[in-house]
């Protein structure tokens, strides 16, 4: 059963996410919150998995509050969810510790996958927007060199799998790109994850940006090894 906490300033629209999400026998909703500071009182007592988190509310906004949530309870995962679909409302939510953004008409049945795609460590983040975000992220971020410890730590095959994460590839397209089976790629993450200390895909991008890993200026598949 995943647990679920809905932050939403509207009650309709908290009724109707309860709704949607109470619909699927393995999804239990134990709680909502109508603003930042009840959503991070409501995460400390509640523990959920997934907590689906509105942008936009007075006091404490969707950002500010999952970064307070993200500090104290880093294994929660936190989406999005906003009508905005601008990068920089994707950006700032990301650097925040979110697992993912969504927009608010996304359909129920989505919504559902998402959730289950978000607690099991896959990436609720198109990869048709991916590369735009890291490149957001680029620009928030001051230019820094790449931390050494880091660079000892992953191997160049796992700087492969970040570089090729960042350019918005699926783990499909990297087994393609790098000539090795799509297992093989989910493994590799999971070691990054545990080596940069972040519970996704998306919080490796940050992570990774924080830490000079990518290059954007890199043309795709550049790091696959030659046949």
């Amino acid at each position: 059963m995943i647990t679920v906490l809905v932050v939403d300033d509207e009650a309709m629209t908290r009724e109707i996410l309860r709704d949607y999400l109470e619909a699927d026998p393995t999804i239990e909703v134990v709680g909502e919150a109508a603003d930042g500071e009840t959503a991070v009182r409501q995460a400390q007592a509640l523990g959920p998995d997934i907590i689906l988190m509105d942008m936009q509310m007075p006091g404490m906004d969707g950002v500010a509050a999952t970064e307070a949530i993200h500090r104290a309870h880093p294994e929660v995962c936190i989406l999005g969810m906003s009508t905005f679909t601008s990068d920089r409302y994707v950006v700032d939510l990301l650097r925040a510790g979110a697992s993912g953004y969504l927009v608010k008409d996304t359909r129920p049945r989505d919504l559902r996958a998402a959730i289950a795609a978000a607690v099991a460590g896959e990436s609720v983040l198109s990869p048709a927007v991916t590369r735009h975000v890291v490149a957001g992220l680029q620009e928030s971020m001051r230019a820094v060199q790449p931390d050494p410890a880091l660079l000892e730590a992953l191997t160049d095959k796992e700087l492969q799998v970040i570089q090729l994460l960042a350019e918005g590839m699926s783990n499909r397209e990297m087994s393609d790109v790098l000539f090795i089976a799509e297992s093989t790629v989910k493994a590799r993450l999971v070691r990054i994850m545990t080596k940069l200390e972040v519970r996704d895909r998306v919080q490796i991008l940050v992570s990774a940006m924080r830490h000079g890993l990518i290059d954007l200026t890199e043309p795709q598949g550049r790091h696959a090894p030659q046949r």
